[in-house]
């Protein structure tokens, strides 16, 4: 999960403001951040810069891996890899990142052959699992160095493993104190929205992350204070995790479609109908539930691109970029502390 020709106009009929934020203004602000999708070829500065147009002050770098399904390899930096997930590409995208101000979360994301997510992933035999963590440990901690070297501010040691949590709890705990001997910045993981309770590491890391992905209203056009209302119980149950914890709570990938029921089960939405309002809707109810809340620090929207034609009023996808749902984001990342 390149800029495109138009995105000037799309500027000046919603409203888009260009800013350029010191992240390192004040330490106690909100991570306002952005998921990029890792360009297939490289890319220069001026294309990074694009980032600017939603005022975040952090970026998500996501060097895709992969796995065969009952297979206990990680498989990454390989010859056809695309270079924003090489190691050159996430080199040179932190240090676009770096020059513009921006602060970085490296998230390495293993995807799952013919399955996509990585949750489901499963191995037969305790020898399997065994070799798993070696060739995963050597995915994560490569990745740690480089974080290490370039000093990126925040580094994902794992993103929507929910069997791989459950089964192996003692191979986390110590991949954290691994992963700890080699990077000296703040730490996470990424779990889905719907297990995220099942992790047993969270006192052990710097933030409690969650890519929140929550259903909440299937209506085809949802009403801004009936999302405010579906958020209110996810939202007590967070409060109560950060209290238990100690940790705060950060949204490692949160955002919508621009379709039709945006806020209901994201996982069902293809083929939906092109829908604006929906998209930023749900963004508006996200912001206005959780921004202000002192337990909680922010996030990244998924997701950024740097494709040619990316986004605009024809697009279905993900992107602000080009649509009025940028507005809503670049409003709320230029006011948030």
């Amino acid at each position: 999960m390149r800029i495109y020709s138009i995105i000037g106009v799309a500027a000046v009929l919603f409203g888009v403001v260009w800013v350029t934020i010191d992240p390192n203004a004040d330490s106690n602000a909100k991570i306002n951040g952005l998921s990029l999708e890792s360009p297939h070829a490289p890319i220069d500065s001026l294309k990074f810069a694009t980032v600017h147009q939603s005022s975040a002050n952090y970026v998500a770098i996501i060097p895709y891996g992969f796995s065969r399904p009952e297979q206990p390899t990680v498989h990454y930096s390989y010859d056809r890899q695309w270079w924003g997930e090489s190691r050159t590409g996430v080199v040179q995208l932190v240090n676009f990142a770096h020059k513009e101000n921006l602060k970085v979360m490296i998230k390495p994301h293993v995807w799952i052959a013919q399955q996509g997510w990585p949750g489901e992933y499963e191995l037969r035999s305790e020898e399997d699992w065994k070799e798993w963590e070696l060739s995963y440990r050597a995915y994560i901690i490569n990745f740690a160095e480089i974080a290490e070297e370039l000093n990126v501010e925040l580094f994902c040691i794992g993103t929507e493993f929910r069997l791989a949590i459950r089964q192996r709890p003692l191979f986390w705990l110590h991949l954290i104190k691994e992963v700890r001997k080699v990077y000296h910045g703040k730490i996470t993981y990424a779990a889905n929205w719907d297990n995220y309770e099942q992790v047993n590491f969270w006192s052990e890391l710097d933030y409690i992350g969650i890519d929140a992905y929550f259903p909440l209203d299937n209506t085809s056009v949802p009403d801004l204070e009936v999302l405010k209302r579906n958020w209110l119980p996810i939202k007590e149950d967070l409060a109560d995790l950060n209290k238990v914890e100690g940790v705060p709570i950060l949204f490692t990938e949160f955002g919508y479609r621009s379709v039709e029921s945006a806020a209901g089960k994201q996982w069902e939405l293809d083929n939906r109908p092109l829908n604006m309002d929906a998209q930023s809707i749900a963004y508006q109810a996200l912001f206005e539930t959780f921004w202000d809340e002192p337990w909680f620090d922010g996030g990244f929207l998924w997701k950024w691109r740097f494709r040619a034609g990316t986004g605009g009023l024809t697009d279905t996808g993900y992107t602000p970029q080009g649509k009025p749902g940028l507005k809503v984001i670049t409003n709320q990342f230029q006011t948030a502390e």
